[in-house]
């Protein structure tokens, strides 16, 4: 396989940790949310988040309103949450206090 293949992701990811900025990714795998059990995030949006000590991934699925949230490694889910708020919240100056709010 060519090196190219390999070294655009890994540009995009390094971009994404000194920019401060997340970057939307499809996914295919499967997560275990706590309280929950296994959730695939094929039909999810995720943003990897790079300047937050607490949230590492925002997982949000635009159709059914739902969301996931990777907290310190643990995968947590919430209904009825609207694009506006998964927005405002990855924008937020502190992801940990808006999410707590």
């Amino acid at each position: 396989m060519h090196k190219s293949k390999f070294l655009f992701p890994m540009l995009v990811a390094f971009l994404a940790m000194f920019s401060g900025e997340s970057y939307a990714q499809s996914n295919t795998g499967t997560v275990d949310v706590k309280y929950r059990g296994p959730v695939s995030l094929a039909p999810f949006s995720c943003e990897a988040v790079t300047k937050s000590s607490a949230i590492q991934k925002v997982c949000y699925d635009q159709e059914n309103s739902y969301m996931l949230i990777n907290l310190n490694g643990n995968w947590y889910h919430h209904c009825s949450i609207d694009q506006k708020t998964v927005s405002n919240l990855l924008k937020s100056e502190s992801l940990g206090q808006y999410y707590n709010s």
